[in-house]
């Protein structure tokens, strides 16, 4: 009776048992749903400023770390008057090889995306833009060509001038005589005037009509935006088919894209954008200092303190703290000038400059050098950067040609300043200052007291003892000398 007893129990503690771990096990099923609905996020960086090197290896990191943390979606929330063509491009290429969807935001309201914007936008998944936002201008600017590249035509004579400007002003006459129907010709399309420029923008219109066309964007507007340089507002570019959504806010874009089907490396993806928790990626240490040093008037200073800095070290060997700063400057400034586009004529100006100005302190030339160093000084730093973006401020330039004309200046008063002073040392020293004789010179020759020292002497005339004497020449350590009296100046007077 009582083993019977004791089996209910203890299978009814089983049932209780069983039912309890099961409650356990829906608890944790469904707290782990909840902690999967709260993960799924969306990862937001700003682009804010020129694209370069900086802006580049920030979104490369954030859509890496998208990747890796299976974020449902990048935002690129931009606002960028454009930047370098070799950032751009790789930008691009890390967002059509993403495997999470990239939607780049025209935003807050007042931004743009200017020229390479542009390009990123037609590259991303989703293109939207908040109101009172503007795109476009996608031309390059840098497309003039090297400096010293030939024109396309050759040059002609004056008689070839003559004659070919006859026959276009006889063609021109022929065409105006047609009507009408000429002057509702439509234009041709901006080809470029020179043989680098139109290989620029061939390449450019190529690309993003390329960028256009994977996405089913707007591709006509995309060449116009490359050649003519065109703009569109918000509204526009909604109409256009340039964007997919004009959107007020963050919150308001996740809503309108919730559903869409874009286009990913390989094949296709709906959007899932309900209840997405946006995260913002701030850039880390390395991003913040490679967009310090990558800004074109910090690499500036940089180099200029580090040519200082290593100039300062071979006038003065062994004060190394000068040296160790310069050469810390100048190789985080050749750094920088190997990211940025540099012209190396204005790098090459620049060294130029202040080699001169140095050599204006140790070769006589009436500031002819030192003038020269500064006007080769400021027309490199003007033509030193090729980007209208990436340029060096004209009030830092200006200061710092000032500070090395001022410091030029100073090095050449105190140039003169130390020529028209008296020697203090050596065989020129000697001369002209007075002693006594010890003793009475015997033969001509005899010892004076001068200059705290006992000298050998010889004079031409005769010296008593104590007499005043002074140096008049020196041959070795044998002092020249003549007494100080009234009877030599008489003899002085008489021998001139």
């Amino acid at each position: 009776m009582i083993t019977a007893m004791g089996a209910n129990r203890y299978a009814r503690m089983f049932r209780l048992g069983v039912w309890a771990l099961l409650l356990i096990l829906g608890a944790v099923l469904a707290f782990a749903a909840t902690g999967e609905d709260r993960q799924r996020s969306a990862l937001l960086l700003d682009i804010d400023g020129a694209i370069g090197p900086a802006t580049s290896d920030y979104v490369v990191r954030g859509l890496k770390q998208a990747r890796d943390e299976g974020a449902e979606l990048v935002i690129l929330r931009m606002d960028t008057p454009g930047g370098l063509d070799t950032a751009m491009r790789e930008m691009i290429k890390e967002i059509l090889a993403s495997p999470v969807p990239v939607a780049t935001y025209v935003a807050p309201a007042g931004s743009r995306a200017a020229s390479a914007g542009t390009y990123i936008l037609y590259a991303s998944h989703i293109a939207a833009m908040a109101p009172a936002t503007n795109l476009g201008s996608a031309t390059p600017v840098a497309i003039g060509g090297m400096p010293g590249m030939p024109d396309e035509q050759p040059q002609r004579d004056d008689r070839s001038r003559d004659r070919e400007d006859k026959e276009t002003k006889e063609t021109k006459d022929k065409e105006a005589e047609a009507g009408d129907a000429a002057e509702e010709r439509p234009a041709e399309p901006r080809r470029g005037t020179s043989p680098m420029e139109r290989k620029v923008l061939e390449d450019a219109v190529a690309y993003i009509k390329g960028l256009a066309e994977r996405h089913g964007r707007n591709a006509e507007w995309a060449e116009q935006a490359v050649r003519e340089a065109v703009n569109l507002t918000y509204s526009e570019a909604l109409a256009l088919n340039v964007i997919d959504v004009v959107a007020e806010s963050v919150e308001d874009l996740l809503k309108q894209i919730h559903g869409r089907t874009v286009k990913m490396d390989v094949g296709t993806r709906v959007l899932n954008t309900e209840n997405l928790q946006v995260i913002q990626v701030e850039p880390d240490w390395r991003s913040r200092l490679l967009s310090v040093i990558t800004n074109p008037n910090i690499a500036y200073i940089l180099m200029m303190v580090g040519i200082y800095g290593i100039i300062f070290e071979l006038a003065n060997p062994g004060n190394i703290f000068p040296g160790v700063v310069g050469a810390i400057c100048l190789v985080l400034a050749l750094y920088a000038f190997q990211v940025l586009p540099i012209n190396y004529a204005g790098l090459a100006l620049i060294i130029l400059g202040v080699v001169l100005m140095i050599a204006e302190a140790f070769v006589p030339s009436f500031g002819i050098l030192g003038f020269g160093g500064i006007a080769a000084f400021v027309v490199g730093s003007i033509i030193l950067m090729d980007e209208t973006t990436l340029s060096i401020s004209i009030p830092l330039i200006g200061g710092t040609a000032l500070v090395s004309a001022a410091f030029f200046i100073w090095v050449l008063s105190r140039l003169v300043a130390i020529r028209r002073r008296k020697v203090v040392t050596g065989e020129e020293e000697m001369i002209g200052m007075e002693g006594t004789a010890m003793d009475e010179f015997v033969g001509n020759r005899g010892r004076v007291w001068l200059h705290s020292e006992t000298w050998s002497a010889e004079s031409p005339l005769p010296v008593a003892k104590d007499e005043r004497v002074r140096v008049v020449g020196m041959q070795g350590l044998l002092l020249k000398v003549e007494p100080i009296t009234e009877h030599t100046e008489t003899h002085k007077g008489a021998a001139t």
